[in-house]
């Protein structure tokens, strides 16, 4: 029998006893780490395979590899935790690690010169770090910040977060048109990376349960122990391919000419990155306060409603006017999807077990963020853009009417004043 060691007191304190300077110095610092990663997000959705696709002219395949390469991260994210209670480190020091080992990989693309294949490698590398530190940010988030305020405090990070990818997005474009190299921008990418670093690691650590002995997939007992957590693995696989089958093509539908667009380097960058971004903005605040009031279910199927409006009008708009409409409430709805993904674990797991949750839904995310990218870009040579938008939405609708018992059992709960179903899903 696995023999635990307790490395560290994981107490998760009620309201009334919560270290509220602890959270506020947290939300300082994380103010502070939402720079870089403003910047840095500005690379998976646009630079990365814009950069391929003008500097390399990189092969489809690759080009899906790269696009799938954070997702390889997040599988690896299960197997990250496991590795934390063994060795004994820190959430912190494990997530630093990580984004300093991306570091180095921004760096390789960076001076890859004219070689498409190290580019290639650099990008993948830093990608699937950045990836892997990702989830366990949900650990700190349950531990520093109070339940009543966690939406609130994230969604203010988010919003700064998407005011400087907005900022870098715009800039990073006029930055390519004007003739700039691509290699300062992965410059940048690489010194984010330590910026964030070193913001984690001045956090006051958490530290999980440690274990003599690694058991990799141990976490996924959860998800049988767990039937609303199993099924909401599934609607959330569901949802996550039909999004993100679409949002492979975003850059490609703008930017390759057999589409009818063909788009310039800033405005590429305007519309897969500023837009979506200042979207965000706008509704990022919105979003943390109805997570902290509203029920789950209610809030994720409105959440799927923007993501399916958003890329219908994309894809099938057919001007430029439509694809900054539906790039627009893409980027509505993903603001609220990125609070959902980063603390919807924090309603249904209590104490450490968030990380184990959260590796989980990580786990199964990679998986259909390696797969969709694939299928994207087979589909769309074989059916058109057209017909990924409208499989995609309907994947999405299918996963609405699967959570639609749930939702009725918030009405009722509502209805009769009792809020325990809401607290707790």
């Amino acid at each position: 029998m696995e023999e635990d060691i307790m490395l560290h007191s994981m107490q998760y304190p009620a309201p009334g006893q919560f270290d509220f300077s602890q959270q506020r110095r947290t939300f300082r610092l994380e103010m502070l780490r939402s720079v870089p990663q403003g910047v840095i997000f500005t690379v998976f959705a646009t630079f990365s395979i814009y950069v391929a696709i003008r500097e390399f002219d990189l092969s489809p395949w690759m080009k899906g590899a790269i696009l799938s390469s954070s997702s390889v991260g997040l599988l690896l994210s299960l197997f990250v935790v496991q590795l934390i209670r063994r060795i004994g480190w820190s959430v912190n020091r494990m997530a630093a690690a990580l984004w300093s080992i991306a570091s180095l990989g921004f760096l390789l693309a960076a001076f890859a010169g004219d070689s498409g294949l190290l580019y290639f490698g650099g990008v993948c590398f830093a990608m699937m770090a950045l990836g892997s530190g990702l989830p366990i940010m949900s650990q700190i988030y349950r531990k520093h910040y109070a339940d009543e305020s966690r939406g609130r405090l994230f969604s203010r990070s988010s919003l700064s977060r998407s005011l400087v990818a907005a900022a870098a997005g715009w800039g990073f474009g006029m930055w390519l048109e004007v003739g700039g190299s691509y290699r300062l921008l992965f410059i940048v990418y690489a010194f984010g990376c330590l910026w964030m670093s070193g913001c984690v690691l001045a956090m006051a650590p958490v530290l999980l349960r440690a274990s003599n002995r690694i058991q990799w997939f141990d976490a996924f007992r959860h998800a049988g122990e767990d039937r609303a957590f199993r099924k909401l693995l599934g609607v959330w696989m569901i949802l996550g391919l039909g999004n993100l089958t679409a949002a492979a093509l975003f850059v490609e539908f703008i930017g390759n000419p057999k589409y009818g667009f063909c788009l310039a380097a800033d405005q590429s960058g305007l519309i897969t990155s500023t837009i979506p971004m200042v979207a965000a903005m706008v509704a990022v605040l919105p979003w943390g306060w109805i997570f902290d009031r509203l029920p789950f279910y209610q809030v994720r199927a409105v959440v799927n409603l923007f993501f399916i409006v958003g890329i219908l009008l994309y894809f099938l708009g057919g001007s430029v006017f439509w694809l900054c409409a539906g790039i627009a409430m893409h980027g509505i709805a993903r603001s609220g999807g990125e609070i959902l993904w980063s603390l919807w674990t924090t309603r249904f797991a209590e104490g450490e077990r968030v990380a184990e949750y959260q590796s989980v839904h990580s786990f199964l995310t990679g998986v259909r963020g390696v797969v969709a990218p694939l299928i994207a870009f087979t589909v769309v040579g074989a059916m058109g853009a057209v017909s990924v938008a409208w499989i995609s939405a309907g994947l999405m609708g299918l996963s609405t009417l699967m959570i639609l018992p749930e939702m009725l059992n918030e009405w009722r709960a509502r209805s009769s004043g009792d809020s325990s179903t809401e607290l707790n899903p």
